[in-house]
């Protein structure tokens, strides 16, 4: 048994694995350091989001495991991801219609005491549906042109809506990302790939700004706050404004080493959700700039290990897999790590493996383990054919 185990052990890419078991139950760290002050205010259980927490990270492992060990037949089964796409296109549907609001966006799905957030479902479904509809083509010497992939433009377009119109910014936009990643990668003509290229420069270099003003004037309540926080926070500093500059407070005051574990003064009522949207502040004040390059570090190994894996394999369907799922995790710090920061306005994304939540870990791992499954396979391959691993 114990020799089954090692084997087991031996095959996993622990460039991927090692930083992800790293981040994931530093990440409980986090969120019991970031919750506990707050809960012990409110004479609550200071455990409770930790040990929540910890469940989700278990929960996780378990789908990364499950993930990486399914075989491609399965994954790639036109069964498998049928019911996959049918049960996430009843629970957006669900949720926009029945689902509770919070913070101005009815995002989520409860079944008893788990929540479930089908935005962020939608995240590891687009990974395997892309990949395989555009590697399926590809393997059979179909064309990559529009006019082949109307069926596959409307799966993703009655997707991307139903997550806009909750209204998910956040989720809309990583979603959108990894679509727009798989697409070029999958070999589709230049004059798409400039298209879509020029689409993104825009959005990120000048969309952005020019959407926030006029989101202000056009849309109300919770997401017009988000944005008119992001154009001027210290304007509106005790009000709307407040999360981000006590996101500021909170990052100047950790410096480059930090003021400790457990020491934060803004998670003690003056930063909103320390433990989700803005942990990478609370992670800022406590272990300062070089704590957040190391998570940031761990982070790119992953992310840089994934395209690696991507760009080294024969296989389209491999391939678009990893980038995909490397979009999916790149675009969500970018957007996490922005928000608090000012530079973007705030979305509502968590950051991966450290924010407190279960819908979020439990995709990000399953994921991983597609990647996961990749890389174990590689490995086999190179084991066969006696050539070295990086």
């Amino acid at each position: 048994m114990f020799k089954k185990i090692s084997k087991k052990l031996g095959l996993l890419d622990w460039v991927i694995a090692g930083p992800y078991l790293i981040l994931a139950f530093f990440g409980t760290v986090m969120v019991y350091s970031a919750s506990a002050g707050m809960k012990m205010q409110n004479g609550v259980n200071p455990r409770a989001y930790f040990i929540k927490q910890l469940f989700y990270v278990l929960a996780g492992l378990i789908c990364f495991i499950i993930f990486s060990s399914f075989s491609r037949q399965f994954l790639r089964s036109p069964r498998f991801l049928g019911i996959f796409f049918l049960i996430l296109f009843v629970m957006l549907v669900y949720v926009r219609l029945r689902g509770q609001e919070i913070n101005g966006a009815r995002g989520w799905l409860h079944i008893g005491p788990i929540n479930i957030q089908p935005a962020e479902m939608c995240k590891l479904f687009l990974i395997l549906y892309l990949s395989n509809r555009f590697a399926h083509l590809a393997e059979r010497g179909m064309d990559l042109h529009f006019k082949e992939q109307w069926g596959a433009i409307l799966i993703v377009a009655v997707l991307l809506v139903l997550i806009i119109i909750q209204p998910d910014i956040g989720g809309f936009a990583i979603n959108s990302a990894i679509v727009i990643v798989i697409i070029v990668a999958s070999g589709m003509p230049v004059y798409v790939i400039v298209a879509f290229l020029g689409i993104s420069v825009f959005l990120i270099g000048f969309g952005i700004p020019l959407l926030s003003h006029l989101a202000v004037n056009m849309i109300h309540g919770y997401q017009a706050a988000r944005f008119l926080a992001y154009l001027d926070p210290f304007q509106n500093s005790r009000g709307i404004g407040s999360q981000l500059v006590n996101s500021y407070y909170a990052i100047s005051n950790g410096g480059l080493h930090g003021v400790g574990l457990g020491n934060s003064i803004q998670k003690m009522g003056f930063l909103p959700e320390p433990n989700t949207d803005f942990i990478m502040s609370i992670l800022a004040e406590e272990f300062g700039f070089l704590g957040v390059l190391a998570v940031l570090a761990l982070l790119a190994m992953i992310i840089l290990r994934t395209v690696r894996l991507g760009v080294q394999s024969q296989s389209m369907y491999e391939t678009l897999t990893c980038y995909g799922t490397a979009t999916f995790i790149t675009v969500e710090t970018l957007f996490n790590v922005g928000g608090v920061t000012g530079i973007l306005p705030i979305t509502g994304v968590t950051f991966p493996f450290i924010s407190y939540g279960g819908s979020s870990m439990i995709i990000l791992c399953a994921s991983l383990g597609l990647v996961e499954n990749i890389a174990i396979r590689r490995h086999q391959q190179r084991q066969h054919s006696g050539q070295e691993e990086w």
